[in-house]
């Protein structure tokens, strides 16, 4: 879901690591527990993947919420390209189902949105994998009930995102990891429940 190159950069011949890299290593094991967890749903059955949207909106849409309180489009204009929420309702209701919050998350700062966006951005980069999966699926209904999983793509928002993380000079980093975890907790807590 977050693997990617790491961030090293060179300054006056230095090298030191990004936030990016900082943010992926403080998450790292949250991020495996996490991927464990979602991959006991079986997304090639109907129940499974129900419940698997269910666990995902369950976080998705309180996390998604604090952030337009934090007033994340000022700080990415693109932000109703980048919201979610509306998709997973739509594949939800497509497969008879209601989207729910199910955990609660605390208000966030500037730097929080960072942090939760680090999360929810890279969520992206698993759903190429999981949208396989689903695609060897028999029942049709799971291969229609798949604007969560395909949202974004051919967009350059994960690239975007970390453009703005890398040159976000008045990130304080503790805050943005620190909700970074929050935003993998919220998850964990959803599948939880589901």
């Amino acid at each position: 879901m977050l693997a990617g190159v790491s961030d090293v950069s060179t300054q006056v011949g230095r090298s030191f690591s990004g936030l990016r890299e900082r943010l992926r290593d403080a998450t790292a094991n949250a991020h495996r527990e996490l991927d464990a967890q979602l991959s006991s749903f079986d997304l090639t059955v109907l129940s499974g993947y129900r419940r698997f949207l269910q666990a995902s909106a369950g976080a998705l849409l309180p996390l998604e919420a604090a952030l337009v309180q934090a007033g994340v489009a000022r700080m990415f204009p693109d932000w109703r390209e980048r919201a979610r929420s509306a998709a997973i309702a739509a594949d939800l209701a497509q497969l008879g189902s209601g989207a729910q919050s199910t955990v609660s998350v605390p208000p966030l700062t500037r730097s929080g949105v960072l942090g939760t966006l680090y999360v929810l951005e890279g969520s992206r980069l698993g759903a190429k994998f999981l949208l396989k999966a689903v695609a060897d699926a028999g029942d049709p209904r799971i291969g229609e009930a798949t604007a969560y999983l395909s949202h974004g793509a051919g967009k350059r928002l994960w690239q975007s995102f970390l453009a703005k993380l890398q040159n976000d000079e008045a990130c304080d980093e503790d805050e943005a990891i620190e909700s970074a975890r929050v935003a993998f907790a919220a998850f964990e807590q959803a599948a939880d429940r589901a």
